[in-house]
């Protein structure tokens, strides 16, 4: 832990890794912060904070001199802003996939999230998608799972297409919790863990390649306990990007443990 109170407060939590980092990754959901609520938020905040999400289809909305201005603030403060896998899934919709990389790449993007929470991409078209990212230039994060919990495969197949993945080439995975966080993915209706469906992924991939979406204080907790302070989250919100970085250094009794 650097600044104020190094040397005198250590953190319970030892371990965090500090940025660059590849394995403790936490990603905020961005709704549409301004530049100059970007540049408030990260002034404090930057060396917590990885990725910021442009949820939804929300890049769509951005004037071009306002997106690029959000993107080098963030730049400057090594945080990285990426579209969210919506807009990409839309993208692919309507048979726009090379235009849509190109203006991302015009924009400044450097990332690129790959999904089909709303869509169906068979394993092959998925495959071929990330591959044309990556050779476009991008750094690929995917997402698996569906919104709609009702179309929501089985923790194997999720596993098999988080393997698919990272054998493809994808940095990581996020798994797909919403912004709710609650009936969807490893959660139940009132956004507690389903120990079973953890277990599956605890078994099944390899967690530094995992972002666990996890919007609820509870869910960090949990995540936290279960992995340690370096496991990947995500969908955090923007205001609580202090309070994840004190749970996950023990700055809060949920994960200060003593004797």
């Amino acid at each position: 832990m650097e600044g104020l109170w190094k040397g005198i407060i250590e953190p319970p939590l030892s371990g965090r890794n500090s940025k660059p980092r590849t394995v403790g990754i936490t990603m905020l959901i961005d709704k549409g912060l301004s530049p100059m609520e970007t540049e408030n938020l990260l002034e404090n905040t930057a060396p917590y904070i990885d990725f910021l999400k442009l949820t939804f289809g929300t890049a769509a909305l951005y004037q071009a001199d306002v997106l690029k201005r959000k993107l080098e603030i963030a730049a400057h403060q090594n945080v990285v802003v990426y579209p969210g896998g919506t807009f990409f899934e839309i993208a692919y919709w309507q048979s726009k996939i090379a235009p849509f990389f190109s203006k991302l790449t015009e924009l400044g993007f450097k990332w690129v999230e790959i999904s089909d929470g709303t869509i169906q991409l068979s394993p092959a078209q998925r495959r071929q998608v990330i591959s044309m990212a990556l050779q476009t230039g991008f750094k690929v994060i995917t997402e698996v799972g569906k919104k709609d919990p009702e179309k929501q495969p089985d923790e194997l197949s999720l596993i098999k297409m988080i393997k698919n993945d990272l054998e493809t080439g994808v940095s990581w995975v996020i798994i797909e919790a919403r912004e709710s966080g609650q009936g969807i993915g490893i959660f139940d209706s009132q956004g507690g863990v389903i120990e079973e469906k953890l277990n599956c992924f605890k078994e099944g991939v390899p967690q530094e390649k995992i972002i666990w979406e996890a919007p609820l204080k509870k869910q960090q907790v949990k995540l936290i306990n279960e992995f340690g302070t370096n496991v990947n989250l995500g969908n955090i919100p923007p205001g609580e990007a202090l309070a994840l970085e004190a749970l996950r250094l023990g700055f809060r009794s949920d994960t200060w443990r003593v004797g």
